[in-house]
């Protein structure tokens, strides 16, 4: 599913993903664990009491395949149950336990989430198990949740508990995670303007056929040191991006202009916590760089350059407050507070996979600033990146200042005359 991270010593991938976990507010200090299997059989899981805010790869505990513990710490008090999944699944290479809140409030409702809320999502999750009732750490919960991971799932909510998920890397485990709370998170906040709708299954299959063959291979790439700095400009905004949840592992394309309509693009098929400079793809005279696949989403990328000579950069994503609006019917008016308005106008929304037939190529031969797809992503364009980014920003934050106050009352946006106003001093 993406790049492998395998050449790192499992202690630091450990390290690395549960900070990320505790960053992003998926965890907390004392909760979560994740474990990941070698291929001698030895389990690498993180330890029991200690700091997930400041886990350094020496806390890390080595379970070897004798049960000797090797380490400085005791291995995690949930241990039991990874080790039952790992017997109980040779494919599983990884386990992610976690409470965060989202998946959580599914967990105390005991309801299985459907990932179709969201396009790919059901392809990065799978189906979902459902683990009864146990006490923590107990042989008792190892043996439901091996039960449940017997019957071929890859996530599985924990009644009253959370979540836990295996992967065939740790990497591919922190997708499907944090695809899943996603999806989740966006459900609740949907619920709360409306009503979700789901797409079917046969929607989604139809949508992943429609996607257009990868462009030919360029015979040669020149990579000039503004180009460079382009690529450079992307990987950090990926990275922010990630690290404010305006994207996912799984889901995100950003590229920028070029010259004419060539452009940068990120790939396809690598985590985008990962993304390096060398993984960028080049796009010249609608062909690109040898050896690299760009997004599936190039297209429509190079669509908009073509017919927007005034957008130079795209972000094409998925941010929970936003996509509350994308599965629901509900309207966001950015009437909310005069930055929103001044940045954004209007947020239009098509239909899921409109960009496929005639009514979108004149949505996206007169690209707007922020445009909702449904059930699928919202695609922000801008002149510069940094100032795409931060439209994203403004368009997300605009959203969830809806969302949350809709539990006060209606919203009272601001009026006409006021935004008249607003259009003579700023856009005039």
């Amino acid at each position: 599913m993406s790049k492998n991270i395998k050449l790192i010593h499992p202690r630091n991938q450990i390290t690395e993903i549960i900070s990320r976990i505790y960053k992003r507010g998926m965890t907390t200090t004392s909760g979560g664990n994740i474990s990941i299997i070698d291929e001698s059989g030895d389990i690498w899981v993180t330890p029991s009491a200690v700091d997930k805010g400041s886990l350094r790869p020496s806390d890390i505990v080595c379970v070897k395949k004798d049960g000797t513990i090797v380490g400085n710490h005791k291995p995690s008090s949930e241990f039991p149950f990874h080790k039952a999944i790992y017997e109980s699944r040779p494919d599983i290479k990884s386990v992610i336990h976690a409470h965060p809140p989202a998946l959580v409030s599914f967990s105390i409702v005991r309801q299985i989430p459907n990932t179709n809320v969201i396009s790919q999502a059901k392809h990065v999750c799978g189906p979902i198990g459902y683990a009864t009732y146990e006490v923590p750490g107990s042989d008792e919960l190892g043996a439901v949740i091996g039960e449940e991971f017997k019957k071929g799932y890859m996530a599985i909510i924990m009644e009253n508990h959370g979540t836990v998920l295996g992967g065939t890397s740790l990497t591919d485990a922190y997708e499907r995670f944090e695809a899943l709370e996603f999806c989740c998170s966006t459900i609740l906040y949907g619920s709360q303007i409306g009503k979700p709708n789901y797409l079917t299954d046969a929607q989604i299959e139809a949508h992943t056929a429609q996607a257009p063959e990868v462009m030919p291979e360029m015979e040669e790439t020149v990579n000039t040191s503004d180009e460079v700095e382009k690529r450079l400009e992307i990987c950090e905004i990926v990275k922010r991006s990630c690290e404010q949840g305006l994207m996912i592992s799984s889901y995100g394309t950003v590229s920028i202009r070029l010259e004419n309509n060539d452009f940068l693009i990120t790939p396809t098929n690598v985590n985008r916590w990962d993304l390096d400079v060398e993984d960028i793809v080049q796009i010249k005279d609608g062909k690109r760089e040898a050896g690299k696949t760009p997004s599936r989403a190039a297209w429509i990328h190079q669509e908009i350059y073509k017919n927007n000579p005034n957008v130079n950069s795209i972000i094409m994503t998925q941010s929970p407050y936003l996509m509350a609006f994308g599965i629901t019917d509900s309207y966001l008016n950015v009437r909310t507070i005069p930055e929103s308005w001044i940045f954004l106008q209007d947020i239009p929304k098509v239909k899921f996979g409109a960009y496929y037939d005639n009514a979108s190529s004149q949505v996206l031969n007169n690209c707007t600033t922020a445009l909702i797809v449904e059930n699928d992503s919202v695609i922000i364009t801008g002149n510069k990146l940094l100032q795409t980014f931060d439209y994203l920003e403004v368009a997300e934050f605009s959203a969830k200042s809806v969302v949350l106050g809709s539990s006060l009352g209606e919203m009272v946006p601001i009026n006409d005359e006021q935004v008249e106003d607003l259009r003579k001093k700023f856009l005039s």
